[in-house]
């Protein structure tokens, strides 16, 4: 009983900071809004028992992507020196987009079966598992998204400095 109202508590709370997103004109309070949105199904998936899941939403969306989102927003805040809102007319079209999607993802969900669960989650820790794995069998893949990922945040960094190139 006591699961199933945090877990409501951890839905509503996605709901509620789904709606900031959409309706709050400026972008940092926004970005702050998404991050607790992704607390929120932090723990979700540590209500299901996939701690991994969890673990992961927690330190490569909330506590990478998005602080980095934050203070890029805070940086361009202080150069421009004025607050970035976000504006836009297109709200028939994003709801008619919208309302179509919900449409065809309830009739999916409708017309599809979940098949059982063959064995008991709640034995041992998965965590462990997933953890081998990627070190033994998936470790080329592992290491080169970590490489793709590297390359990324320098090209964003060298994107975002006042490094200038040198004319020859």
């Amino acid at each position: 009983m006591m699961q199933e109202v945090i877990l409501y508590l951890f839905i509503g709370f996605s709901i509620v900071s789904v709606l900031v997103i959409l309706l709050n004109r400026n972008v940092f309070y926004s970005a702050l809004a998404l991050l607790t949105c992704l607390i929120s199904v932090s723990g979700i998936f540590g209500l299901l028992q996939a701690e991994f899941l969890a673990v992961t939403q927690l330190l490569i969306y909330a506590g990478g992507v998005l602080v980095l989102m934050i203070f890029g927003i805070m940086l361009t805040n202080r150069i421009a020196g004025k607050s970035f809102e976000s504006k836009s007319d297109n709200w028939i079209p994003g709801i008619l987009v919208t309302g179509s999607l919900l449409t065809v993802l309830v009739i999916a969900f409708q017309n599809s079966t979940i098949p059982a669960v063959q064995n008991d989650l709640s034995t041992g820790n998965h965590t462990s598992k997933i953890g081998i794995e990627l070190m033994s069998a998936y470790a080329a893949p592992f290491e080169i998204s970590g490489v793709l990922l590297l390359v990324c945040l320098v090209g964003a960094a060298l994107t975002a400095s006042s490094f200038k190139k040198a004319k020859s």
